[in-house]
């Protein structure tokens, strides 16, 4: 398990009513949405993805999490993210999700995107500006 200087970007997250479930804590399918949301934050908030009219998109071909404390609503998070791969087309995205002002995580996942051409959906290399991006969070 990581702690939070392992990490290089943070963003302010707030669990939302819809997503704890009948257990009263947050259900593991909200975890991808913070994933998602703190790398694609990050992404577009640097200028290098536009989700709207990009050449290039990201795909997810592999996913992981790992649990080790519940969370619930209402409780202010924190998405921490760095990047542990950067390949010719392809980032290994890691990821966590703790409590606001937790040292350890609640949780910890990857994402591995495979970035393709929006239309033709095929692995095209990472646009340079793309990978200076990438390079400032990489561990």
């Amino acid at each position: 398990m990581g702690r939070r200087g392992d990490y290089k970007h943070f963003l302010p997250l707030q669990t939302r009513w819809a997503d704890n479930d009948i257990y009263g804590h947050v259900n593991n399918v909200a975890y991808y949405g913070y994933f998602d949301t703190v790398v694609n934050e990050f992404l577009i908030s640097q200028q290098v993805l536009d989700i709207h009219n990009g050449p290039v998109i990201g795909l997810v071909v592999e996913t992981g999490c790992k649990y080790f404390a519940p969370l619930e609503f209402p409780q202010k998070l924190e998405g921490a993210l760095r990047v542990a791969h950067i390949g010719n087309s392809s980032v290994r995205y890691e990821l966590a999700i703790f409590k606001a002002g937790d040292d350890a995580p609640a949780a910890e996942g990857h994402f591995i995107h495979v970035y393709v051409d929006r239309d033709a959906r095929k692995p095209v290399p990472l646009p340079q500006q793309f990978r200076k991006v990438l390079e400032t969070i990489l561990v």
